[in-house]
């Protein structure tokens, strides 16, 4: 669990990253005024866009990675023949 939430995180990134740099190259070309502001505006907005699914995702991924180092291992009991040879015991 904890590698697919590090794989979460990573996929949220990228995407923030891309979108900021979207805003910026719409901006300096003129075509949004205030790139930034309007980039921020969008993680707070009432719309459903890509700022959104970021969020959730960095929030998935964060409960993914808790899972994964807080997960219970179930222990049946004595180890069997299997376990033992792979141990050294």
């Amino acid at each position: 669990m904890t590698a697919m939430g590090v794989l979460f995180l990573v996929a949220a990134g990228i995407i923030a990253i891309r979108n900021l740099v979207l805003y910026y190259v719409d901006s300096s070309a003129g075509l949004i005024e205030n790139g930034t502001q309007q980039f921020l505006y969008n993680y707070v907005n009432a719309e459903i866009n890509n700022e959104k699914f970021v969020m959730a995702m960095i929030a998935g991924g964060a409960a993914l990675i808790l899972w994964g180092y807080f997960k219970k291992k179930d222990d049946y009991g004595p180890p069997d023949e299997h376990e033992r040879r792979r141990f050294g015991k």
